[in-house]
Parts: C-alpha cells; structure tokens; sequence
C-alpha cells in the first residue's frame, strides 16, 4: 500500500474527505518525526511503539579490500509491534 492508497483507506473508513485525511496523516508522521528528532518515545498501546535506537561506532570491512574501517556512531528509528497488533496478525 502506497501513501495515496493509504489516504483513500483512511478517507473510507473514517467519511472524511482524501483531503482531511491526508492532512491528518501528514500531521501524524510530523508529530512523530518531531518527537523522535527530539529522543522521545512515542507509545500507541495496542499498536506499538516508536522509538530511537543509538548504534555505537564499529568497525568493519570494505567487501572490496578487506580493509577494515570505523563506521560511525549513529541513530535509527525502531518500531516495535504491539502484543493486540502481533496478535491481530496472528491469528
């Protein structure tokens, strides 16, 4: 499902209108890039939860030489499914 798809499904379900429902999407994605830029965890019981997870700096291997190389320190978001969502998946 791509972000026009998604919208028309939110649209449907919820009998608003594409545009609302996009607005209300975009709205979503921004709180939660907002919270995660700041290290916050967001938690949507039932559904899951998302978060930042910190990578330490490594060392590994250019494939092509062998030659090994620090790879940076860095962040990534995480989501982490829910028990209702896992189990709704499941079943």
């Amino acid at each position: 499902m791509n972000k026009a798809e998604l919208v028309a499904a939110m649209a449907e379900k919820t009998g608003m209108k594409k545009n609302d429902a996009e607005k209300a999407l975009k709205a979503f994605v921004d709180v939660v890039t907002d919270e995660l830029v700041k290290g916050e965890k967001i938690q949507l019981v039932g559904f899951g939860t998302f978060e930042v997870s910190e990578r330490p700096e490594r060392e590994g291997r250019n494939p092509r030489t062998g030659e090994t190389m620090k790879i940076a320190a860095s962040k990534a978001p995480k989501f982490k499914a829910g028990k209702a969502l896992k189990d709704m998946i499941n079943a």
